[in-house]
C-alpha cells in the first residue's frame, strides 16, 4: 500500500477526471470556488445525505424532519444577529489590489512576487480593517428599495428555530427531541478556497435538539459522541479525526459549550462538523423580536424555553474528507491502481456488471439481464468500454466496492465472478443468488482496509 498521505491537487485531479465535481461556469472562465457536480459527485452526496437522515430521523423516534425556507422574513436575521454581527474584519492592499481577512493574514499570501504574508513587505500598502456582512442581499419583489431587502440564508437553523412551535403542537412532541434537515446555505465568503472545503454555495446538514435546561450538559456531550461515532461507522479512521472543545474566548457570546470534531485534512486539522449548546439564546430572541412565544409548557403547567443542542455540518466538508480518507494508490501486478476505498454504503456505485467481451452476444445479454435485475434496488453500472482491466481500474477509482464479470464459464454453469475492491480477491457465485449476496453484503460490518 502506498504512502498514508494525500494531497488537496490530486483529490482535485481525481475528482475532475473521474467527474466527481468540476468548475462551475467553466466555459465562461469559472466563478471563484463554485462547483458543479457530475454524476459521480451527486450519488456520492445523496448517499452521504441518505445516511445522515438515516441516523438522525429513521433510525430514531425523538427526531423529525423539516424543509425551510432559503428566504426568510428579514427579521428573523435580526432576532438571530446576522445582521449585526455576522461580518468579517477585511483590509484590502492598495499596491497589489487583493482583499484579505484581517484577522487571517498569518495564512494569506500576497498577490506581488516574491509571495510574502500581507503586510510583509515595505511596498505593502493596507487599509484599516472595516466590516464586511457575509450574508448575500437579494430583493423581494420587482422594485429595489429598502423595504424588498432580503437575504439568502447563511444557515438552515434558523428555520428550524421560527418553526419550533409548529413541530411542538402539530407533531406533538415534548422535550428532548429534535428537528433536522438538509437544505442550501450561502455564505458571502471572502477568502473561499481549498477546493470544497470553504465555498459560498454549500448544504448543510443540521439538527437542532431541544432539551430541558438542566439536561443540556449531558445531551451536549451525548452528542459530540454520537457524530463521532457516525464518522468512524463510514469509514473515517480514528486517527485522523478528534474533538477539540472551544476555549471561553473562542465561544459565540450565547454559547454554553462549543466542540469541533475536526478531521486531518491535507490542510491540516479543521473543522468537520460542529455541535454546541446554544443555550435558549434562538429561542428567546425570536420570541422576542416576534412577540410570540416560543417555550414548553407541561402537562403539570410547568413552562421553560428549551435549551438547544446543534449538531451542524456542511455536506462538501464530508464529502472532502470522505475522499481524503479513502484514496489511495498501490502497485498490482507490476501495474499502479488508484482507488477510493469507500465503505459501500456511500460509495456512489455499489457494483458494477462487467461482461469479459463485450461483443459477445451470450456474455452481453447475461451481464444485461442481471444489470437490470439489479438496479431496481441498488446503484449498479453496466460497463462493456475496454479491457476487462481497464474497465476494473476505472471502477476502482470511483470506489464501486464489487464488480461482478459474465465471463464464459457463466454460459455454461449460469455462475458469475465477484471481484472485491479492497482485497482483489473473486470468488464465483451462481447468477441467481447475485441480489440476495450483495443485499447481505451491504449489511456486513466493513472496516477500512487502511487501519486506525
Amino acid at each position: 500500500m502506498a504512502t498514508d498521505t494525500v494531497s488537496m491537487d490530486q483529490i482535485v485531479s481525481l475528482c475532475r477526471r473521474r467527474g466527481f465535481v468540476f468548475p462551475s461556469s467553466e466555459i465562461y472562465g469559472g466563478l471563484g470556488s463554485t462547483y458543479d457536480y457530475g454524476h459521480y459527485g451527486v450519488l456520492l452526496k445523496n448517499n452521504i445525505k441518505a445516511r445522515w437522515f438515516e441516523a438522525m430521523i429513521l433510525e430514531r423516534d425523538d427526531i423529525v424532519a423539516l424543509d425551510s425556507a432559503v428566504i426568510l422574513h428579514p427579521r428573523v436575521w435580526e432576532a438571530s444577529g446576522h445582521v449585526e454581527g455576522f461580518t468579517d474584519p477585511l483590509v484590502d492592499c492598495r499596491t497589489c489590489k487583493l482583499r484579505f481577512r484581517a484577522d487571517k493574514l498569518e495564512d494569506s499570501q500576497c498577490g506581488r512576487k516574491p509571495s510574502k504574508h500581507p503586510g510583509g513587505t515595505p511596498e505593502c500598502d493596507l487599509t484599516e480593517p472595516r466590516q464586511f456582512n457575509l450574508m448575500f442581499e437579494t430583493t423581494v419583489g420587482p422594485v429595489q428599495e429598502a423595504g424588498a431587502k432580503a437575504y439568502l440564508r447563511p444557515e438552515t437553523a434558523q428555520g428550524i428555530f421560527i418553526n419550533f412551535k409548529n413541530v411542538l403542537q402539530l407533531a406533538r412532541r415534548r422535550p428532548p427531541f429534535g428537528i433536522a434537515q438538509v437544505g442550501k446555505s450561502f455564505r458571502n465568503e471572502i477568502t473561499p478556497g481549498n477546493f470544497l472545503f470553504r465555498v459560498r454555495e454549500f448544504e448543510q446538514m443540521e439538527m437542532e435538539f431541544f432539551v430541558p435546561p438542566a439536561d443540556a450538559e449531558r445531551w451536549y456531550r451525548y452528542w459530540i459522541d454520537e457524530r463521532l461515532g457516525w464518522y468512524l461507522r463510514y469509514g473515517l479512521r480514528r486517527s485522523r479525526l478528534r474533538v477539540r472543545e472551544h476555549g471561553p474566548e473562542e465561544r459565540s457570546h450565547y454559547s454554553q459549550g462549543t466542540s469541533d470534531l475536526e478531521y486531518l485534512y491535507p490542510i491540516g486539522w479543521s473543522e468537520l462538523e460542529g455541535v454546541a449548546n446554544r443555550g435558549d439564546f434562538d429561542l428567546t430572541r425570536h420570541s422576542e423580536f416576534s412577540t410570540t412565544k416560543l417555550e414548553y409548557v407541561g402537562p403539570e403547567g410547568d413552562r421553560y424555553v428549551p435549551y438547544v443542542i446543534e449538531p451542524a455540518v456542511s455536506l462538501e466538508r464530508i464529502i472532502v474528507a470522505l475522499l481524503v480518507d479513502a484514496y489511495d494508490e498501490e502497485v498490482v501486478g507490476e501495474r499502479e491502481r488508484t482507488v477510493l476505498r469507500f465503505h459501500p454504503q456511500v460509495a456512489p456505485v455499489t457494483a458494477a456488471i462487467l461482461p469479459l467481451i463485450a461483443k459477445h452476444d451470450g456474455m452481453v445479454a447475461k451481464a444485461r439481464s442481471l444489470y437490470e435485475e439489479l438496479r431496481k434496488r441498488h446503484a449498479v453500472e453496466y460497463d462493456d468500454n475496454g479491457a476487462i482491466g481497464r474497465r476494473y481500474r476505472r471502477q476502482d477509482e470511483i470506489g464501486t466496492p464489487w464488480a461482478f464479470t459474465i465471463d464464459e464459464q457463466t454460459l455454461a454453469d449460469d455462475t458469475v465472478t465477484v471481484r472485491d475492491r479492497d482485497s482483489l480477491a473473486q470468488e464465483r457465485l451462481p447468477i441467481t443468488g447475485v441480489r440476495a449476496w450483495l443485499d447481505d453484503a451491504l449489511e456486513r460490518e466493513w472496516q477500512t482496509p487502511k487501519g486506525d
